[in-house]
């Protein structure tokens, strides 16, 4: 049970670091003039392309970490059932909160951007489901030991 729990909080940490690390790799090399609609925080459709993109493969790699360390397919179900609820339970607020009017102007640093960036609401509901595949997808590329 042990390696099980130990799978689930890798597998999340890995996710956590992949998705951080390559987001701000993204969103540097696109800048904010690609990363965002022009004069909003609304993110551009190239992000939302390139940031599923990323997601699907950081779920991958959590799901894939899960299943090695964890020696079991359990730690990768569980893994994806914590991150659709996760998901769910964090987009309830942004999809609650009013749309932003705030204009941006020139260039946004990375803690600014990942802060102030409003998506659609059919994207902040599809994250987690996408993650959630996409970590048993992962684990599916790993036979359990």
């Amino acid at each position: 049970m042990g390696r099980i729990i130990g799978g689930v909080v890798l597998g999340y940490a890995v996710m956590a670091v992949a998705v951080m690390a390559t987001f701000t790799v993204a969103y540097f090399a696109m800048g904010a003039e690609r990363a965002f609609q022009a004069g909003s925080y609304n993110v551009s459709g190239v992000w939302l392309v390139v940031s599923t993109v990323l997601s699907a493969v950081a779920a991958m790699a959590g799901g894939w970490v899960a299943v090695a360390f964890g020696r079991s397919r359990r730690a990768p179900f569980i893994l994806a059932i914590v991150v659709v609820v996760a998901g769910v339970v964090l987009a309830l607020p942004t999809l609650n909160a009013p749309p932003s009017d705030e204009v941006r102007t020139g260039e946004v640093g990375n803690t600014e951007a990942m802060m102030k960036a409003q998506q659609p609401p059919v994207v902040t509901i599809l994250n987690p489901i996408i993650g959630g595949i996409g970590v048993m997808l992962g684990a599916r590329l790993r036979k359990p030991d």
